[in-house]
């Protein structure tokens, strides 16, 4: 499998690639005002001239790793951490986002930050961080508490570990990866064994059944885990802390509510937590459902879901050439717009005329698709049905999540009658797009866009055939997707 290289350009993907073989892909991410690679090393010039300050973080075992500008938190949105990379390019360089490109569901998302020698590990589903791994303490400061325990003066020893962090369990050794794991709550370290001078001793009747190691005299950390709970194994990303809600509104599921012909709108339970000056010691996640439907108001939804992340208008449709519509060829006069809700995953499309609801797109944030990143993942179940015994006839065909694919989809609705529309995404800036195209099919009133690892990347609904004659809709497909065009801060009706 190819390995391909992607300088992230604000929320953007540009590439490079790169004929190396490996077991998932990755992407360089690097801000626009990134200095280039440095090409040429002059062999007595010190490292800290080549690639700036050592970091300097503290640790807080089963919760973050930081400092006093940005601090990764278990528990964070993927979106939020990429967004502090960005910030601080500057100090921050090099780093790669690794991914499964066929398997994206069985193998954690990693931001593997190469100059400092740290890895964050995203859980595959609900894309929240899950474990952060310091693998090369040479190139960062750690402390506990405000006291370093690894620094370019002080080397993290077993003897410093202790000093530091005080008594805990026995470690447990490994002894296909001869490792030995010292184990704290939330925290691990890794001590590698053939670095070793001197064999360790291993004692497996030692205190009452429990197996340790004497381990030498300054042997030093390979790696050092923050994670929740008491094993490392059996860790899961924890919710989401109360300092990444940063005022916004969150989806925990979004639910499609639909009859036997198709989606009729959306049931969203949302998690919000209070903000301000004094409120956030004593804040507490509050969970809201609120439902929204097709031929809602755009004061509808203002007054269920809030204020818009963006405002985008559309100035064209490309895809106005596959509506059965006889009026297609006639230029609008005005142009409709989307509500875009990057924290829900979800876009609301209005009629310019009537300003009512006429479409809904669910957004999954695949890696490997074109707009990975600009939306949080909308965790969404949809429903199906299908037609047995006649055109009255409706039955449960199974429920469609976020995580399933389109084969199996296929096996539960059936195949669509008209071939898929092929979409090739590109932007005004850089027309080339290292993913590929995706497929675009029509069911019941849904149009699902496939990826090529058959994951969906995005559905979007239309409205009945009722609303939409209200509406004048024609059929669109995900092509208007308000991505390219600058955003709009203000709405005119």
């Amino acid at each position: 499998m190819n390995v391909v290289f992607v300088v992230i350009v604000v929320c953007r993907l540009a590439y490079v690639e790169a004929g190396a073989e490996a077991q998932g892909c990755q992407y360089y991410l690097n801000s626009i005002i990134n200095p280039g690679p440095v090409t040429h090393r002059t062999p007595n010039l010190p490292s800290l001239f080549l690639y700036g300050p050592m970091l300097d973080l503290e640790v807080v075992p089963e919760r973050s790793l930081g400092n006093e500008q940005w601090e990764f938190a278990l528990g964070m949105p993927l979106a939020q951490a990429i967004a502090i990379l960005q910030k601080h390019c500057r100090i921050i360089r090099n780093v790669q986002v690794l991914y499964s490109e066929q398997t994206p569901l069985c193998h954690d998302l990693i931001l593997n930050l190469t100059q400092d020698g740290i890895k964050l590990l995203f859980d595959a589903c609900n894309q929240r961080l899950k474990v952060i791994e310091v693998y090369d303490l040479s190139k960062v400061k750690l402390k506990y508490c405000g006291v370093h325990f690894n620094s370019q003066a002080i080397a993290p020893t077993i003897e410093q570990i202790d000093q530091s962090f005080g008594a805990t369990h026995p470690g447990v050794y490994n002894a296909a990866e001869q490792l030995f794991h010292l184990n704290f709550r939330g925290l691990s370290f890794s001590f590698q064994l053939d670095s070793w001078n001197e064999a360790p001793k291993y004692e497996p009747n030692f205190a009452h059944g429990l197996a340790s190691l004497q381990i030498p005299h300054g042997a030093t950390v390979k790696r050092m885990y923050i994670y929740t709970g008491n094993s490392l194994q059996d860790t899961k990303a924890p919710a989401m802390p109360l300092a990444c809600f940063l005022g916004n509104v969150f989806a925990e599921c979004v639910e499609v509510l639909r009859d036997g012909t198709g989606p009729l709108g959306l049931r969203l339970r949302l998690l919000t937590a209070g903000c301000g000056p004094g409120v956030m010691a004593d804040a507490k996640v509050r969970v809201l459902e609120r439902c929204i439907y097709f031929g809602d108001s755009c004061q509808d939804v203002l007054s269920t879901l809030g204020s818009p992340h963006k405002v985008f208008y559309k100035s064209e449709d490309k895809m106005k050439i596959h509506s059965p519509s006889p009026h297609k060829q006639v230029p609008s006069k005005c142009n409709d717009y989307f509500f875009n809700y990057f924290t829900l995953g979800v876009d609301i499309l209005f009629d310019a005329t009537t300003h009512l609801v006429k479409k809904f797109v669910l957004h999954t944030n695949f890696p490997g698709h074109y707009n990975f990143n600009i939306y949080h993942r909308c965790d969404f179940k949809i429903p199906l049905t299908n037609k047995k015994g006649g055109a009255d006839s409706q039955t449960e065909a199974g429920t469609l999540t976020t995580y399933s694919k389109w084969d199996l989809i296929q096996e539960h609705i059936g195949h669509p009658m008209e071939k898929p529309v092929v979409l090739h995404r590109s932007s005004s800036a850089n027309n080339s797009n290292p993913f590929g195209s995706t497929f675009c099919f029509g069911l019941q009133r849904m149009i699902f866009e496939v990826m090529q690892n058959n994951h969906i990347a995005s559905v979007t609904m239309y409205a009945p055939p009722g609303r939409a004659a209200i509406l004048e809709q024609p059929k669109h497909l995900p092509s208007e997707r308000p991505l390219s065009a600058p955003p709009t801060t203000t709405l005119q009706i």
